[in-house]
């Protein structure tokens, strides 16, 4: 039988995100989403949120570090992973499903009264060999596009 792995979120980023050193030499970026809910009529309104933790890889993972910071929106498309282990202190099995992001999508800025001033990227780029820097939200020139295409 056939199976289908995929995720499809928006929502806001809980933390900054980290980037560790695999032993293959590559990086790994780690963060959390936010993903709000309201459910309920008139007074009864209530707001739910789920905590989700994402990893991305190469590319992706570098737009992430260097473009995003705690409270900015984020659309992410990716797979669930079930991790399991067993709790040395407890005893008993563990598990957790993260989402290893595959594509995000930045948003834009994380709320409607936030000026649109030209604000210089959330984190600095992650060598002296990448493209030159942009304002967040701005659109890039044909020079800075070849500089930044993988390809």
């Amino acid at each position: 039988m056939p199976s289908f792995n995929r995720v499809i979120l928006l929502g806001n980023l809980t933390r900054d995100p980290v980037s560790k050193p695999l032993p293959s030499g590559s990086a790994v970026v780690e963060f959390g989403l936010a993903i709000n809910r309201t459910t309920g009529k008139g007074d009864d309104k209530r707001e739910e949120v789920t905590f989700v933790d994402c990893a991305a890889f190469g590319r992706t993972g570098e737009i992430v570090n260097q473009y995003c910071a705690k409270g900015n929106p984020l659309f992410v498309e990716g797979r669930l992973k079930l991790d399991q282990w067993e709790d040395k202190q407890g005893g008993g099995k563990r598990s957790k499903l993260s989402v290893i992001v595959e594509n995000v999508q930045l948003m834009g800025k994380s709320s409607p009264d936030e000026t649109a001033q030209d604000d210089p990227p959330r984190r600095p780029a992650a060598s002296a060999t990448t493209a030159p820097a942009r304002p967040y939200g701005q659109p890039m020139t044909a020079d800075q596009i070849d500089q930044d295409c993988p390809f």
